[in-house]
């Protein structure tokens, strides 16, 4: 018993502080520290200024408030400049908001808020502040689904508006796209404005495409120049669709 107790003596303080940290591990790996949290919080709370619940619901609701002012305001500038744009338009368009659009397709389609009941047929035309963003392939009675010409299945028949040189202009899946000139020797050069062409079958000549970036004319098999597109494809909430009418002899 004298061996014990001695033993005991010796060994048993530390044995048991050596138990209460294992089991103040374990607790802390259990709670994710949140035992520490609340002992912070206990011992904190006389020296914290009392809070009035009401204050602090006031103060979210004003934020939420400002938020709301800030987000309406925002709206009011694109529906300006939306309106903007359609007063210089000859016709006018289908004012359609973006509805929907895939982070997996984000620069090939989008869906707007207009469809059969509204007058949008498939091949109609979409534009937007800055120019064209594609055209109509689909539609439900209150939906169309367009075709971005940033996808890279798309063609446009575009033309340099100074020189007047065509091509074939694809998208690449980016707010650039690549511009495939029908002569080898085109007159070119960066800066240069991009419309499309009275050749392409699927949209009005003389609309606003981009500006060129860059230019390449030693491509094979053709000379290329890099279009940045004009109209922000990747910011848009908003589209005014157009009626067109198409060539009878287009292939999609």
């Amino acid at each position: 018993m004298n061996r014990l107790r001695q033993w005991w003596m010796h060994y048993g303080l530390g044995l048991l502080l050596s138990a209460l940290a294992v089991g103040v591990a374990l607790g802390l790996r259990q709670t994710q520290g949140s035992l520490l949290v609340e002992l912070y919080s206990w011992i904190t709370t006389p020296a914290r200024p009392p809070v009035d619940p009401s204050v602090v619901l006031n103060q979210a609701a004003t934020r939420e408030l400002q938020a709301l002012v800030a987000e309406l305001q925002y709206q009011n500038r694109e529906l300006k400049r939306l309106l903007q744009f359609t007063e210089q338009m000859p016709q006018s368009g289908i004012p359609a908001a973006v509805v929907g659009r895939s982070a997996d397709h984000w620069w090939q389609q989008l869906t707007l808020s207009r469809g059969r009941q509204q007058g949008v047929k498939v091949g109609d035309v979409v534009m937007a502040p800055g120019g064209l963003i594609g055209r109509v392939e689909s539609v439900t009675p209150n939906t169309s689904r367009v075709l971005l010409i940033s996808d890279p299945t798309s063609r446009v028949g575009v033309m340099v508006s100074r020189s007047r040189h065509m091509g074939v202009m694809r998208g690449t899946g980016t707010q650039n796209a690549i511009l495939e000139f029908f002569d080898k020797d085109p007159k070119v050069e960066v800066g240069d404005v991009v419309v499309t062409s009275g050749l392409s079958s699927f949209y009005p000549a003389g609309v606003v495409v981009g500006t060129i970036r860059a230019v390449n004319l030693d491509a094979s098999p053709a000379p290329q120049a890099t279009v940045e597109l004009s109209a922000p494809l990747g910011l848009l909430e908003w589209g005014l669709i157009y009626s067109y009418a198409q060539s009878p002899t287009a292939q999609p």
